[in-house]
């Protein structure tokens, strides 16, 4: 076989990472979608499994979210473990629904309910390691999506190599090594057509656009943005456990993180940033949409004279300044939804939203809602989108937040008005072209104001 093909870097991954001289060999749960880098993957494996001993089986989630396609891909991987007599397990969930259930975006729920799948399969057959089929190429997408998102040096260290139990030999081999593998091997594949769709996502627009800009530059971006991803996670490693030791130093008294802001103003913004992040994620328990401008921005107010002062971050959490010390807690989450009729008002956490015959002081909106029409005032959900006056078509109601200058904290918080379920009007961003005033319509101002008598 042509030197390369083989797929060196993944077996010196293995031989390095994943085998234990010491102990059998393992049982593998390889994450297998039937395109051709998780193809690949099962391949690779079996070939390891040839040479090592061990177990390898296959595990297919279906998402339901390309109806026969889905279908297609499933019955493709099934077949194929049968005819090559390779321990195959399947599983499926209502991505749509779930997403709507939890308020998050489609790709987000996506990735829980397979990576669910997979951590009780894992269990259930006693695997000691997942295996993905995430490659070089997915790696720079990861950083370039990080990097344009205000990343800090961890989110630009790309996808770890082995986080827990999960591991991913082909994180050094890029898809054009795959290609040529998979061209040497003869190993058949489907095609998922949304990863051909520009428009689809922002990943998509990486792969077919920047990546190749790049490669144009330099043959071997990729494989550089790896190495460098590499170097930034030793280095993380370090500042985190340093990091560490100085959030020791925090204590919890009543549902309060609190900790002298000295020991993190007089402490180096290398160490001191990851610490911040870990005092946040301590109290909210995640810390996906938690950024380094996030823990920049406690930092300043940590370094400033002023004794009492508060930030609001994602997830609810409240940061405050309370003298020598730094408080951190979470705030409760937005209310529920709430029922509205004309000439009465709802107060929605910090909001109160009133339908009038005039203009409200705050934020009015003129509107034409159908008559009989359940109105309600709730919380946004990843699903809204708006089609504003003048825009060509509609959009993500969290796109048109985050241009309208609300962050993710200040767009959990705001309310939006509903009409049989469908967004009419939000504060700061507007309303929705089939709700504005046409001639001959009943016309009502939806008033948005906050506590302090202000409009967001």
């Amino acid at each position: 076989m042509a030197m390369g093909i083989d797929l060196q870097d993944a077996r010196l991954f293995m031989r390095t990472r994943l085998a234990n001289r010491d102990a059998p060999p393992p049982r593998l749960l390889a994450a297998v979608s039937g395109g051709l880098d998780s193809m690949c993957l099962l391949r690779f494996l079996l070939d390891w499994q040839a040479e090592n001993g061990g177990t390898v089986i296959a595990a297919h989630f279906n998402h339901r979210l390309r109806g026969e396609t889905a279908d297609r891909d499933e019955e493709f991987v099934r077949n194929w473990c049968r005819e090559n007599g390779v321990p195959f397990v399947r599983g499926d969930g209502d991505t749509r629904a779930y997403a709507r259930h939890e308020g998050l975006s489609i790709e987000e729920a996506a990735r829980r309910l397979r990576y669910g799948f997979l951590e009780r399969t894992a269990k259930a057959k006693k695997c000691a390691w997942i295996l993905t089929a995430h490659h070089a190429d997915d790696n720079a997408e990861t950083m370039l999506l990080n990097l344009i998102r205000g990343s800090g040096s961890r989110g630009l260290s790309g996808i770890p190599a082995i986080r827990g139990n999960i591991a991913r030999p082909f994180l050094w081999e890029t898809r054009a090594e795959l290609e040529r593998y998979a061209a040497a091997r003869g190993i058949p594949h489907v095609e998922d057509e949304t990863n051909q769709d520009p428009g689809a996502a922002s990943r998509n627009l990486l792969r077919q656009r920047v990546l190749p800009a790049l490669r144009e530059i330099n043959p071997r971006a990729v494989q550089n943005m790896g190495r460098t991803a590499a170097i930034l996670e030793r280095e993380n490693a370090l500042l985190d456990r340093q990091a560490q030791t100085l959030v020791g130093k925090a204590r919890m008294e009543k549902g309060v993180l609190r900790m002298e802001r000295r020991l993190l103003s007089e402490t180096h913004a290398a160490i001191a940033e990851p610490a911040v992040l870990h005092l946040l994620e301590s109290v909210c328990g995640r810390r996906r949409n938690l950024t380094a401008m996030d823990a920049e921005m406690v930092l300043v107010l940590c370094r400033k004279d002023e004794e009492k002062w508060e930030l609001r971050l994602p997830y609810n959490l409240l940061v405050r300044g309370e003298g020598p010390d730094l408080a951190v807690l979470c705030l409760p989450p937005p209310p529920g939804p709430a029922s509205i009729v004309p000439g009465r008002g709802v107060a929605f956490g910090e909001w109160f939203v009133t339908l009038g015959a005039e203009p409200g002081r705050g934020a009015s909106y003129p509107v034409a809602l159908p008559e009989k029409t359940p109105l309600a005032v709730s919380a946004w959900k990843s699903a809204d989108r708006m089609t504003l006056p003048g825009a060509r078509g509609p959009r993500s109601l969290k796109r048109l937040c985050a241009d309208a200058g609300f962050r993710p904290w200040q767009r959990d918080a705001l309310p939006v008005l509903r009409a049989d379920g469908e967004p009419a009007a939000v504060p700061g961003v507007g309303v929705d072209a089939a709700f504005m005033p046409q001639d001959g319509k009943p016309v009502l101002y939806v008033t948005f104001t906050k506590e302090d008598g202000n409009a967001q």
